[in-house]
């Protein structure tokens, strides 16, 4: 029959997720993005945004500040994905959507460990994890960034990283620490073997960005594309349904970095990314000027970078006070 052949339009929720992919979303952009447009549709009994306006986006965004009590941040990312659902997935752009009140952010300043503090958090971890954490430190790279790491951006003899598809899909050169060289060619042994072993039992397929995979049909395989941390078992890739062997989880080091901070006996908050903070604290520290920190950290602006002169001892920190010399 005609009406069988004709292709059934997808759903509005497959609409977005194949718009994410065509513009080149990351895969947890995507995951964020129909989370919100879900609940956004059931949170006004599953009307298609077609039929509402900013009343019913400014009512949703109410219901998250005030009944989930949600952080600005939080209220921002679901506004963004309402207006990507009608802008790019719908094709609506509405005058009232530069009228969409966003949540302001707190500035606050960001949590620094001390030399000393980052010396027994390290020394409080171990394995794979432990090998990330300390090159966060030394490298100044964001978790993810540290997790996705490929074998051929590590140069060992010159001594850099090559960060690619940073925050805003921008590469960077960064250093990689020398006393970290001998610890990282023990580790890059025991993968390769690892990953021998999984080309052994047809697999050893690793992800590539970009269709990559269709232009280069055999880099998949190959040893310099695979990730430098990867995770302990198999997979099923989310977008391609290929059952392969991924990088290591952010998680993963986010729980390791918590119990390393525990045992060191701190009571700040410290994350992973604490470490990106003390890496260019510490850099300012001794000496070297915001902009090498800023192009080490892939901050677009510099004022991005002045928020670490916050928690040196410069401007108030650095006066004496009349207390001290009573």
């Amino acid at each position: 029959m005609e009406d069988e052949a004709v292709k059934k339009a997808p759903k509005l929720l497959g609409q977005v997720r194949e718009r994410l992919r065509v513009m080149h979303y990351s895969i947890r952009t995507e995951e964020s993005y129909l989370l919100w447009v879900r609940r956004f549709i059931l949170f006004h009994d599953k009307r298609h945004p077609r039929d509402m306006g900013a009343a019913e986006v400014e009512a949703f965004l109410t219901h998250l500040a005030v009944v989930g009590n949600v952080a600005a941040a939080t209220q921002n990312q679901a506004l963004a994905a309402i207006l990507f659902l009608y802008r790019e997935v719908l094709g609506v752009d509405l005058p009232w959507m530069a009228d969409i009140t966003r949540a302001k952010k707190p500035q606050r300043v960001p949590v620094v460990l001390a030399t000393s503090e980052v010396l027994r958090v390290l020394a409080n971890a171990s394995g794979q994890t432990g090998l990330i954490l300390r090159l966060l430190y030394g490298t100044g790279m964001r978790l993810l960034e540290g997790c996705r790491l490929r074998v051929k951006d590590l140069d060992l003899i010159r001594g850099e990283i090559l960060v690619r598809d940073g925050k805003g899909e921008k590469d960077r050169v960064t250093m990689l620490p020398q006393s970290l060289v001998p610890e990282l060619r023990q580790h890059l042994d025991k993968v390769k073997s690892q990953h021998e072993a999984d080309l052994a039992a047809g697999l050893g397929a690793v992800y590539l960005p970009y269709a990559l995979e269709r232009k280069y049909p055999t880099a998949s395989r190959e040893w310099a594309w695979q990730y430098v941390f990867p995770a302990a078992g198999l997979s099923v890739d989310p977008r391609g349904g290929v059952r392969r062997r991924h990088h290591v989880e952010d998680q993963t080091v986010q729980r390791a970095m918590k119990k390393a901070v525990a045992s060191a006996g701190l009571t700040k908050p410290a994350s992973p990314h604490t470490l990106r903070h003390s890496f260019a604290t510490h850099l300012l520290e001794s000496g070297y000027d915001i902009r090498t920190v800023q192009e080490l950290l892939g901050h677009k602006d510099v004022s991005t970078t002045m928020i670490y002169t916050h928690v040196l001892n410069k401007g108030g920190r650095g006066v004496q006070s009349p207390l001290d010399r009573l």
